[in-house]
């Protein structure tokens, strides 16, 4: 059963004898606080620099990383090394400046190593740079066209499974250089010419290596105060700076960084080549590199929600403009001569981890760099080759993420994932991603048409299992499966799937209508065996949130109920309903009930508590009588039932809250206002005699009218209904339970209206005893979760 109102909270400060929390009738809602800027900036903050201390930090960290990654990303491309520095800087100033990502840092990427190496090897270092232009202008088109959403809808498996391809691909090429050779032309021919090069190893190159890997991997793993403080410096810098240290005091005989003067630093020239080819080269790197960029931001955007400190609201991505500001740094890196620019996961995350609070962070990392390919071309010039190939070869291993391959074996997308894999290794990133795709839509065919439908006999049921999406293709096997149920049989239908079209949902439905015609029953479950509810029929289709509730007749009066309605209800739920709750119920039968609330409402067949209180088994202590009226401690009456319930929920339960709960068209109210005072006194009148202070409170002129906060009541029923609320709560104070709990502080009063034909709920404005205004607020609903997000 669903109801559409407002959802109960958790109050922490409200405890059960336990030590529990305890839900709360009535939300108190906070108008949100948003974190201080950063820094403690804004008016009158004082603050002197535009900068935050945490950017400036961050940069460092973001900067150390990037440093000896853009060198060895160039050198496995086979580009010039100050490729990398220039598409590092750039890619922190221009794409830092324009995207649409505060935090994601841009730069050199593994992701392109691959397809910038195969592109050098066909038409040149100039001509690569011209490509990469292209591919900015490319990104910017893209941008304009708003279809940044769009690249996010292939599969992960595809994208993952296209990483991983090219992190083979780069792994087995920075193995040759490891081991003091020249890696091949492709992923194949590095396979092949793996055996000689084992056969003539370089020694120094290996030990450089071997002792890069080991720092590289040791250097998160050191215990202790000793690991949290060398942990400050990234461990691909220590990696890289301790071998070069070690290289040079012992001497070894290395190929190092040979970082030529910038005065001869090659700048693109007009692609030369066949024009498809050309084509093709430019949508491989745009695509390549806005899906890697993409697919960063939202990382980012996630790492950023799950950070606690610094306390500051980043904007999430805006992924139009952040591929624009990846295609003006292309644009920029290629005319400057540098590697394509693509957003990179790992400096990102350094640079959220580091704290980084503004795209500030993201600009004074590319000016480090600017600044070192400037000032450290010395230093540079120290680090040995196979040093920045290990580092490059450990990224590349990385990049076939475990995390991945468990994902994507949970979604039963192993095939595209390997495929995709295999094909980026053995031809190619655009012809693998390709390939992927086709592998991805064929699966997704064969699911879609591949369905398989059972039929078995357990203890006199006939169970029909259907595994797979039902699709007009599966209708001829499903409905010569459902014939052979015989008629008058007890039937459970088990949908396995996510998808059923028309002409499936067509023959179900009128199998079942001729299956029940002919005496037989008939049940749809899921997999695990819960009830799928039966689709409202056209004649109560205005009741559809309603489909279990039988009672309803949309535009006619209902009839009376006949007396096996009840037991055909109950066998309802026996069979739907309490196989769901049979646990829950079971706990309270152990523990015993401990309600946080006492409601006492109306009798009227109208109001179902639980369906507008939103509440369950346990959550209220519920009395119901005609008119929801509380008799005077000591008045006279024959029924004690009323107060010894009270005394029962706050003396016994200890209870949190109490709420008197009326209704719009009350027959009591109305009651009251038609029958006159004498005659003969029946039971309903000695009742409804408990009232008359209601009545009374009402024709006074020195009190004022209850009411809807916005309008006045409609007539005289509603303005009784109202004041009936506030003056129950009057008698309710009365009650020595009651008033003893008010003074303790550990008791709450609640008024509400229920507005039935309107389903609106009415909270009383104040239900203290000194400050009733008698004015009833209309309960608006809870946002949902997408409501407060967009928010």
């Amino acid at each position: 059963m669903s109801s559409c109102v407002p959802t109960r909270t958790d109050d922490p400060s409200r405890k059960t004898k336990d030590n529990k929390p305890r839900t709360s009738l009535i939300s108190r809602f906070q108008r949100p606080h948003g974190p201080p800027p950063p820094d403690g900036g804004g008016k009158g903050s004082g603050r002197r620099f535009p900068i935050a201390g945490a950017d400036f930090s961050a940069s460092i960290s973001v900067f150390l990383i990037a440093l000896p990654l853009s060198l060895g990303i160039a050198l496995a491309t086979g580009a010039p090394l100050q490729a990398g520095l220039v598409a590092a800087a750039v890619g922190g100033i221009v794409a830092g400046r324009l995207g649409g990502s505060s935090l994601q840092v841009s730069g050199p990427a593994a992701g392109l190593t691959v397809v910038t190496a195969d592109l050098i090897h066909r038409y040149g270092w100039r001509t690569t740079c011209a490509i990469t232009v292209l591919a900015g202008l490319t990104q910017l088109v893209l941008s304009a066209l708003r279809v940044a959403r769009s690249a996010l809808a292939v599969s992960p498996a595809i994208v993952h499974g296209m990483l991983a391809g090219i992190g083979v691909t780069i792994a087995l090429a920075q193995l040759h250089i490891v081991l003091g050779g020249t890696p091949q032309s492709s992923a194949v021919d590095n396979v092949r010419a793996l055996p000689a090069q084992l056969a003539g190893l370089h020694p120094a190159a290996v030990s450089a290596s071997i002792l890069t890997v080991a720092v590289l991997l040791l250097w998160p793993r050191i215990p202790g105060r000793a690991g949290r403080i060398v942990r400050k410096l990234p461990a691909a810098l220590a990696a890289v700076a301790g071998t070069t240290v070690v290289a040079t005091v012992a001497g070894l005989n290395l190929t190092r960084v040979d970082l030529p003067s910038w005065s001869s630093h090659a700048l693109p020239e007009l692609p030369e080549g066949p024009v498809l080819g050309l084509l093709a080269a430019v949508l491989t790197i745009t695509l390549v590199g806005s899906v890697e960029s993409l697919l960063s931001a939202v990382a980012v955007d996630k790492l950023v929600a799950g950070r606690e400190k610094p306390a500051v609201r980043i904007p999430r991505a805006h992924l139009d403009r952040e591929l624009a500001g990846q295609g003006a740094a292309n644009i920029v890196s290629g005319a400057l001569g540098g590697l394509p620019v693509t957003g990179v996961a790992v400096r990102s995350a350094a640079n959220v981890s580091a704290g980084g609070v503004s795209r500030n962070s993201t600009m004074l990392h590319g000016l480090w760099v600017a600044v070192a390919a400037l000032l450290l071309v010395p230093v540079l010039d120290l680090i040995p080759l196979a040093s920045l190939a290990a580092l490059v070869m450990v990224v590349g291993v990385q990049m076939v993420s475990l995390t991945h391959l468990r994902s994507v074996k949970r979604n039963r997308e192993t095939m595209v994932y390997t495929v995709t894999l295999a094909s980026v290794v053995v031809t190619g990133v655009l012809e693998g991603v390709m390939i992927g795709i086709a592998m991805a839509v064929a699966v997704a065919l064969h699911r879609l048409t591949r369905t398989r439908i059972t039929s078995d006999e357990q203890e006199g049921v006939h169970r029909v299992r259907a595994r797979g999406q039902l699709t007009f293709l599966a209708v001829p096997r499903l409905s010569r499966t459902l014939a052979q149920i015989p008629p008058e049989a007890d039937c459970v239908v088990e949908l396995d799937g996510s998808f059923m079209d028309h002409a499936a949902y067509e023959a179900l439905h009128d199998w079942q209508t001729s299956h029940i015609a002919q005496g037989g029953t008939v049940e749809f479950t899921g997999r695990a065996g819960g009830r799928i509810s039966e689709p409202a029929s056209e004649t109560h289709g205005c009741c559809r949130p309603w489909t279990p509730w039988r009672n309803h007749h949309c535009g006619e009066r209902p009839p009376r109920a006949k007396p096996h309605q009840l037991a055909n209800g109950l066998s309802s739920f026996q069979r739907n309903t309490a196989p769901l709750v049979r646990d829950e119920l079971a706990r309270l039968a152990r523990e015993g009930q401990q309600p946080s609330q006492l409601f006492l409402t109306c009798a009227d067949s109208r109001l179902v508590t639980s369906m507008i209180t939103a509440s369950g088994p346990g959550d209220l202590f519920t009395v119901r009588n005609v008119g929801n009226l509380v008799p005077l401690p000591g008045a006279e009456s024959g029924d004690d039932s009323v107060a010894a319930a009270i005394e029962y929920a706050v003396d016994v339960l200890e209870v949190d809250s109490i709420t008197i709960c009326g209704h719009s068209g009350c027959g009591a109210m109305q009651a009251l206002l038609s029958t006159p005072p004498t005659g003969a006194q029946t039971p309903l009148r000695r009742w409804l005699r408990h009232g008359l202070p209601s009545l009374e409170r009402m024709r006074s002129r020195h009190r004022s009218w209850a009411r809807i906060s916005g309008r006045l009541p409609t007539d005289a029923v509603e303005q009784l209904c109202l004041t009936n609320v506030v003056q129950q709560l009057e008698h309710l104070r009365a009650h020595e339970a009651v008033a003893r709990r008010l003074a303790e502080g550990t008791l709450e009063l609640h008024g509400m209206y229920f507005h039935v034909g309107e389903a609106q709920a009415y909270l009383l404005a104040s239900s203290d005893e000194h400050e009733i205004d008698e004015v009833f607020d209309r309960v608006a609903p809870t946002p949902s979760a997408l409501e407060k997000s967009q928010a």
